[in-house]
C-alpha cells in the first residue's frame, strides 16, 4: 500500500496529504492531518525510548533511560535543523552500521534462540499480531508520495513500487522475525531475561553484544544514533523544537512501559490508516478510474473545486462503528474479537469501502462531477 502510492508522487508533483484534499476536501484532510501527526510523534517516541536505553545501557547504569532519551532527542532535532539533504544522506548510510550490529549479534547469541518450546498458536493470538504489524506498516502509505515528489514525471512507475516495496520488506520482516526469536529465547539466557523482564529493549542487544565487551558497547552506540534518521523528519524550526519538546516528555512518560505503549500505539494507528487507506485507494482506482489526468493539480488549494469531504470524514467515522466490537487490545477486548482476535484492522477497511462507496457516489451525483 505505502509502495503503491509512493508511484504517485511524480505524476501529481504533490506530498500524499495535498493528494489526499482530491478525497478527504480541503478542509476534511485536516483531520487526516492530525492524525498523521500523532502518529509519526507516536513513532518518534518509540525510537527516543530504543535509543535512549541503547545508549544508557553501554554505560552499566551510569547514565539513566532519561538521559538518554534526551540526548537522542536533542541531536536528532539538530540534524532536522540541517536540512533534507544532511538528512537523506544520513538516512543513506545509517542502515549499514545497522545491519553489521545485528549480524554480530545474531552470531553471538544465535547459539541460544531456539531454545524454548512454545505452546501452539491460536487463530486469535495469530490474528491479534497480524493487526499489530499491519500498523506498522500501513502507517507509511499517509507519507506515501513525500518522498517522491521531486521525481521526474517520466520515471517508471513499476520501478518506484518496486524500490519502495522491497525497501520495506527487507527493512522490516528481517528484524520483526528477529526480535520476535530473541525475545521468545530470552528466558533462556538470565542476563537476557534481566532486560526484557524490565522492558530494556536497548539493554537486551547490549546483553547480547556482551561477549565482545567494549565492542560491543560501540556497536551499541551506533545503533542508538541510528534512530535519529527516523526522528529528524521535518526541516523546520519552531516545529522540530515543539514537537521534539513533545517527543521528548512522552517519551520520558512511556519508557517504562515499552511494550504496552508500542502494542496500544500500533493497534489505535492501524485502525485509523487503513480506513485512510480504503478511502484515497476506492477514490483514486474507482471514481478516478485509476487516472491521473482526472486530478486537476491547479485546484489543490482552491476548495471550492476539490470534493467536499463529507465522504470521506463520513465513511472513516461510520467505520469505526463496525470497528469497536471486533477490536482486541490491552485496555479493551470487544464482544466480537473475545472469538475472534483483533479484526479490527480488517473490518476498518471493509466498512469504511462500503461507506465511501456510498457516501462518494452520492456526492459525484448531487455536485455533478468529482
Amino acid at each position: 500500500m505505502p509502495a503503491f502510492v509512493s508511484t504517485w508522487g511524480p505524476k501529481l508533483g504533490m506530498r500524499q496529504m495535498v493528494i489526499s484534499r482530491y478525497a478527504f476536501g480541503y478542509y476534511g484532510v485536516i483531520l487526516c492531518c492530525v492524525l498523521n501527526l500523532i502518529g509519526m510523534c507516536g513513532f518518534s517516541i518509540l525510537n527516543c525510548i530504543l535509543g535512549g536505553q541503547a545508549l544508557a545501557s553501554v554505560l552499566n547504569g551510569n547514565l539513566n533511560w532519561t538521559v538518554g532519551i534526551v540526548v537522542i532527542g536533542v541531536v536528532s532535532l539538530l540534524v532536522s535543523f540541517c536540512g533534507g539533504s544532511v538528512l537523506t544522506w544520513y538516512e543513506r548510510v545509517a542502515w549499514f552500521p545497522v545491519i553489521i550490529t545485528f549480524a554480530i549479534a545474531l552470531g553471538l547469541g544465535g547459539k541460544h534462540l531456539g531454545d524454548v518450546t512454545f505452546e501452539p498458536a491460536t487463530a486469535r493470538g495469530v490474528l491479534s499480531f497480524a493487526s499489530t504489524l499491519a500498523g506498522f506498516t500501513v502507517t507509511y502509505t499517509p507519507l506515501g508520495s513525500d518522498y517522491t515528489t521531486y521525481f521526474r514525471e517520466d520515471v517508471k512507475s513499476w520501478k518506484i513500487f518496486l524500490y519502495s516495496y522491497f525497501g520495506f520488506i527487507l527493512s522490516i520482516i528481517p528484524l520483526q522475525c528477529t526480535g520476535a526469536a530473541v525475545i521468545a529465547s530470552a528466558s533462556s539466557v538470565p542476563l537476557w531475561e534481566q532486560s526484557h523482564t524490565n522492558g530494556d529493549v536497548g539493554g537486551l542487544l547490549e546483553a547480547m553484544l556482551e561477549p565482545v565487551h567494549g565492542f560491543g558497547k560501540f556497536l551499541t552506540v551506533l545503533l542508538s544514533l541510528s534512530v535519529i534518521g527516523n526522528v529528524a523528519i521535518v526541516p523546520r524550526y519552531f516545529f522540530s523544537a515543539l514537537g521534539t519538546a513533545i517527543v521528548i516528555a512522552l517519551a520520558v512518560v512511556g519508557q517504562h512501559r515499552f511494550y504496552e505503549t508500542l502494542v496500544n500505539f500500533l493497534g489505535l494507528l492501524g485502525y485509523w490508516s487503513a480506513a485512510y487507506v480504503m478511502v484515497i485507494f476506492l477514490e483514486h482506482l474507482y471514481f478516478r478510474k485509476g487516472r491521473f489526468d482526472l486530478y486537476d493539480t491547479t485546484a489543490w488549494n482552491t476548495p471550492s473545486l476539490l470534493p467536499t469531504g463529507i465522504a470521506a470524514v463520513a465513511a472513516v467515522i461510520f467505520a469505526f462503528g463496525p470497528v469497536v466490537p471486533c477490536v482486541d487490545q490491552i485496555w479493551y477486548v470487544g464482544p466480537v474479537a473475545e472469538t475472534t482476535g483483533d479484526i479490527g484492522f480488517e473490518v476498518a477497511f471493509v466498512a469504511s469501502a462500503i461507506f465511501y462507496f456510498v457516501f462518494r457516489w452520492i456526492e459525484v451525483r448531487w455536485r455533478g462531477g468529482l
